[in-house]
C-alpha cells in the first residue's frame, strides 16, 4: 500500500505585501489604512513578519503588529490599549488586542494617539521614534 503524498501547506507569507495580497480587499485596505497610520506616527519602525503577523519593530524591539482573521481585522498593541479602553468602546478589545471588522476600521487619527502613547510610554522606544 502506497502512502498518498501530503498536500503542500500555504506558503507563509514574507512579507507586508505578500501578506496583505492574500486578503480580500475589504482587509486589505482596512489594514493598509492601519499601516499608514502606524507608519505615519512611528516613522522610524521598520517592517517585518513575525509569527507570520506584519510587525513593526522600533528600535530592534517588538513594537505592534497587525493581523486578519475570518471574522475581521486586529491590531495588537499591547497594554497601552488599556489607556484608550473608554475610546474603544464598540471595539473587541481583550489582551492588549483590538478586533475590528473591515467595514468599520479603527480612526486613523485614534491609532495615531495610541502608537505615540506607546511610544512615550515605554523607553525602549523612545530614541527612534
Amino acid at each position: 500500500m502506497t502512502a498518498k503524498p501530503r498536500p503542500k501547506a500555504p506558503r507563509k507569507p514574507r512579507t507586508f505585501e505578500g501578506y496583505l495580497a492574500g486578503l480580500d480587499a475589504g482587509k486589505r485596505s482596512a489594514l493598509k489604512g492601519l499601516r499608514r497610520a502606524i507608519k505615519s506616527a512611528a516613522p522610524g519602525a521598520t517592517e517585518c513578519i513575525s509569527y507570520g503577523l506584519p510587525t513593526f519593530r522600533l528600535n530592534g524591539k517588538f513594537f505592534v503588529a497587525i493581523g486578519a482573521t475570518s471574522k475581521g481585522c486586529s491590531f495588537y498593541l499591547g497594554s497601552t490599549v488599556r489607556v484608550f479602553r473608554d475610546e474603544l468602546k464598540g471595539f473587541d478589545t481583550a489582551k492588549g488586542t483590538i478586533r475590528f471588522s473591515a467595514g468599520k476600521p479603527l480612526a486613523s487619527s485614534l491609532v495615531r494617539r495610541m502608537v505615540r502613547a506607546r511610544v512615550a510610554g515605554n523607553p525602549r522606544f523612545a530614541k527612534r521614534a
